[in-house]
């Protein structure tokens, strides 16, 4: 019985297909939005109501998510996840507005049902 020659000095197009995928520039989002709610799920009752000043878990969650979103990629997926959460729960407009800079971290977006995340880069 005759096996088919296999070449084993040519690469697959399997291994040429990782190699290109692992060595491509980051263009796509590393972040789950499984994480990006579990960063900003501390500050939900703050963005609801409003009133006072985030607590320090939220605040933390907040540096998280800023420091995991590095990529414009991230930083895009990061945002369309926060914009669908933040149709669920409707928060209050100035809180969300202000999360960032009370928590005293910069977002490059915010906190709203409303943010145009195609501009976030």
């Amino acid at each position: 019985m005759k096996h088919p020659k296999v070449a084993t000095n040519q690469p697959t197009a399997a291994v040429v297909l990782l190699l290109m995928l692992l060595l491509a520039p980051g263009s796509e989002a590393t972040i789950a939005c499984s994480d990006v709610v579990k960063y900003l799920r501390p500050c939900v009752s703050y963005l609801e109501k409003g009133t006072g000043k985030p607590p320090a878990a939220c605040c933390s969650g907040v540096s998280g998510l800023a420091s995991a979103a590095s990529t414009s990629a991230d930083k895009k997926a990061a945002c369309e996840c926060i914009k669908t959460a933040a149709q669920k729960i409707n928060p209050n407009a100035q809180a969300a507005q202000t999360l960032p800079s009370d928590c005293g971290i910069s977002l490059p977006f915010t906190v709203s049902p409303n943010v145009d995340c195609s501009k976030i880069g």
